[in-house]
């Protein structure tokens, strides 16, 4: 019995062999004999809209629906990169759609689980561009361009991210942590699963009193990041292989 949780793969045409290991841990053993899969945000670079008639979407829906297929429930959440993926390719890959902040009880433990960026409180910067693009005002601005424009536009975002930063990778602030506090107070949990941030690691600290655990889900710009949930506990780890 056991449980995987991803996130943050960025998958995008100019790294190939990412695609091509995502698709070969979804068709592993390990997944395809998990209880269930969650992958919690940013599984791609940039989405810009489920009638993205690129090669990458496709081979996502075809390698996560497969696994459905194999009887493996697929769980999904938006990121900051793939807000807005919706219904449509939902449907396509065999998602079942969760919202931000939501509990499900893993082997008898209610465990809240996000994608991690409303956590990070202090990157005011952000928080304010992310209020901005969630609206559906902005969501149908942007879904009214043509796509080819919607693809220009994205990858204009990209260059200039690389600019600023020269890397392709984001610098991210890391979570706040009193929002985390609050956030799993809210919730009623003592463990809480998420990604954004890229610094993948076990936290184990006081919650009120009480004995609380922070997980953070590893990127997947240069390998492979799982984090393995069992009625015997949890494993983070990253590989090179599916295998």
């Amino acid at each position: 019995m056991h449980t995987l949780f991803i996130a943050d793969l960025h998958l995008d045409a100019s790294r190939p062999q990412i695609t091509e290991l995502f698709e070969a841990y979804l068709a592993s053993d390990e997944a395809r004999s998990a209880d269930a899969v969650y992958i919690l945000g940013d599984l791609v670079e940039a989405w810009i809209g489920d009638d993205d008639d690129a090669s990458l979407p496709e081979r996502i829906a075809i390698a996560t629906h497969a696994l459905r297929d194999a009887g493996v429930p697929v769980y999904f959440m938006v990121g900051n990169r793939d807000f807005l993926l919706g219904e449509d390719f939902a449907r396509r890959a065999g998602f079942d759609l969760l919202e931000d902040g939501t509990v499900h009880k893993l082997y008898g433990q209610p465990t809240l689980l996000m994608h991690g960026d409303v956590l990070c409180t202090d990157d005011l910067a952000y928080q304010a561009v992310r209020k901005q693009v969630r609206t559906p005002e902005w969501k149908a601005q942007i879904m009214a361009m043509p796509l080819e424009a919607r693809r220009a536009f994205a990858a204009k975002a990209r260059a200039d991210s690389k600019a600023h930063t020269g890397s392709t990778m984001e610098t991210i602030m890391d979570v706040n942590a009193d929002a985390v506090a609050e956030a799993m107070n809210k919730a009623g949990v003592s463990r809480l699963i998420h990604g954004h941030t890229h610094r993948p690691a076990i936290h184990d600290f006081d919650l009120g009193g009480q004995s609380a655990q922070r997980i953070v889900l590893g990127d997947w710009y240069d390998h492979g990041s799982v984090l393995r949930v069992s009625p015997e506990g949890v494993n983070l780890r990253g590989f090179n292989s599916s295998t």
